[in-house]
């Protein structure tokens, strides 16, 4: 079994607020920094309330029921002991790496991505047929790809502690499971924690 990065089923998890219409709202602000810089150094800014906002609505679209932990800690123990193709973890105090690959991405590709919001546990089969639209949110190049580096890198200074967190990495990582869990025949699972 391979880690991207995060299974919950939205119909069974206990919604905290109203996702179609913070959805609704999110695409409305995708192409908007929610971020104010300074003028004084290029890394020294704030979050906007919306980021606040969107950061609030990631979480609340995080099951943390019992079942959902236990569920998340059968499948954890399952995980490769040793990093490598199969292995794929993103750590962060104060800002959760999912959320700003998210909003780097904006809505529609994260939809894209397997699962539900970072959560999902997938069998060979669906490996195969999830792999092709996460190829399409996440294979970028060019100005998207900067565009969604600099997104990533203000999330993770201004909402978190963490200005050199590995953009590139969190773009690539979980493409690169999935692919291997592709080639090799495997399931893969990923997971959203906070501890």
């Amino acid at each position: 079994m391979n880690v991207a990065f995060q299974d919950s089923s939205p119909t069974q998890m206990q919604m905290r607020c109203d996702v179609p219409g913070e959805l609704a709202w999110w695409r409305g602000q995708a192409q908007v920094s929610l971020f104010s810089t300074s003028t004084s150094t290029a890394d020294d800014g704030s979050a906007e309330e919306d980021a606040l906002r969107l950061s609030t609505f990631f979480d609340a679209c995080h099951d943390d029921s019992d079942h959902a932990e236990k569920l998340r800690d059968a499948v954890m123990d399952q995980f490769p002991p040793d990093a490598g193709e199969g292995l794929f973890v993103a750590t962060a105090r104060k800002a959760s790496p999912f959320s700003a690959l998210a909003y780097a991405l904006g809505p529609d590709a994260t939809l894209r991505l397997p699962g539900w919001f970072g959560d999902f546990l997938l069998d060979a089969e669906h490996v195969r047929a999830q792999l092709p639209a996460a190829e399409v949110a996440l294979a970028l190049t060019g100005i998207p790809r900067r565009d969604a580096i600099e997104r990533i890198h203000a999330w993770m200074t201004r909402l978190g502690d963490d200005p050199a967190h590995d953009a590139d990495e969190l773009l690539e990582g979980p493409l690169r499971v999935l692919r291997h869990a592709a080639r090799t025949g495997q399931g893969a699972a990923g997971q959203v924690r906070w501890y």
